[in-house]
């Protein structure tokens, strides 16, 4: 099963959507698909979507997804890290109103880079998906604790 969280941002993201539903039509994908959609509207024949899903059916979802596809947001990315998950990432961009700025750019590469994940571009999916295969992500290891000492040892200290 794919998972599909597009954020929860007020613009929609359409553009991803799309590139995944022509998969689905072509073949490229054949497991089932489920989309969290937030604000995107979107009729598809081939996904499951919903505007927002439960925590605790997103958590079960997440636990049972093969692969996540996800905007660029961090929260969804450290989610999908957080459970071990293949992450595939696509940005939302200024030129299309789906954001403000191209933040979501910067993100996905640092990511990518860092090998957390893989980055979808709009005409390559299938060669990602076929990476995907074979991709064996990065282990995330979190800062929480270090930030929270961080901060503690500021305050003691004002």
């Amino acid at each position: 099963m794919i998972l599909v969280t597009l954020g929860t941002q007020d613009k929609e993201f359409k553009r991803l959507l799309d590139i995944i539903e022509d998969a689905i039509e072509n073949d490229i994908i054949k497991e089932e698909v489920v989309v969290q959609a937030g604000s995107t509207k979107y009729d598809s024949k081939n996904m499951k979507i919903f505007d927002v899903i439960p925590m605790n059916e997103f958590d079960k979802l997440m636990k049972k997804c093969d692969i996540l596809i996800t905007h660029g947001g961090v929260g969804s990315i450290i989610t999908g890290l957080k459970n071990n998950k293949k992450i595939i990432a696509m940005a939302r961009l200024k030129i299309y109103k789906e954001s403000a700025n191209d933040h979501q750019l910067q993100i996905i590469d640092n990511f990518s880079k860092e090998g957390y994940l893989l980055k979808l571009d709009n005409n390559n999916l299938a060669e990602v998906l076929n990476e995907a295969k074979h991709f064996k992500p990065k282990k995330f290891i979190s800062n929480t604790d270090n930030m929270i000492k961080l901060i503690s040892d500021y305050i003691s200290k004002n």
